[in-house]
């Protein structure tokens, strides 16, 4: 092949700077760099999507089971009508309440010392906490992923930058045009930390505020459940 065509064949590749070519271009180092901070990207995307429809689908539940709820039906008809369907947190918090209400009334008797009410309260807390720990699942990963994917794009931009330097060193030429190719793949991997790092962030601290209302409405269902059980157990004595 021709000496000056493959030259200028070079040179014209050095000189595109889409985002493929720079990929292509870049050290393995770098592109195992950008291809794990894309993957990341990727990842987070997905939970910020599953999480944010888990939400609003576990708040029009509650709303729909606390309209249920507050409807003035008796516990126990509430009890077989959320055990048909699936009601969401709201509604397995208060069937694992009612489980301990209806054993504990058909026991009729304390057991090791406490009274009804405890054991309701015992019941809700323990459901709360399970079901809290279940909508927070992976919500660990964009917290992670936007920590740690800046440091990770810029440990790839100083190894495009440090092979950069090694190439003016090898051609002795410190012309822009022969620094610039080098050095746009390197901050490319820093692009793409920020790409994968800022979502992530946004996304951690939007979820866990709203994490943080549902779980404060929550316990304030657990509370207006367990003043209800102590009027409708008057002569309930706790020890």
């Amino acid at each position: 092949m021709d000496p000056v065509l493959v030259q200028q064949t070079t040179q014209l590749a050095a000189s595109d700077f889409s985002l493929w070519s720079l990929f292509l271009r870049a050290d393995i180092v770098v592109q195992a760099v950008m291809l794990g901070l894309i993957l990341a990207s990727v990842w987070c995307w997905s939970i910020i999507i599953e999480k944010t429809a888990t939400l609003r689908r576990v708040r029009q539940q509650a709303d729909a089971f606390e309209a249920l709820f507050w409807s003035g039906e008796t516990l126990q008809k509430i009890y077989k009508q959320v055990g048909a369907y699936d009601g969401g947190p709201s509604a397995k918090v208060f069937n694992a309440a009612m489980g301990e209400f209806v054993r504990f009334g058909n026991s009729k008797k304390v057991s090791q010392g406490l009274s009804l009410v405890q054991f309701v309260e015992r019941a809700l807390s323990a459901s709360v906490a399970r079901e809290m720990e279940n909508l927070e699942q992976r919500l660990l990963v964009l917290a992670t992923v936007g920590a740690v994917a800046p440091f990770v794009g810029l440990f790839g931009t100083v190894w495009g930058i440090m092979n950069s330097f090694q190439a003016i060193a090898m051609s002795q030429d410190t012309n822009l045009a022969v620094v610039a190719p080098g050095i746009a793949e390197a901050l490319f991997a820093t692009g793409l930390g920020l790409l994968a790092a800022i979502p992530a962030v946004i996304a951690y601290n939007k979820i866990s505020n709203d994490l943080g209302r549902f779980g404060a409405r929550l316990d304030r269902f657990a509370d207006d459940f367990v003043a209800l059980v102590a009027r409708q157990t008057p002569g309930d004595k706790e020890a």
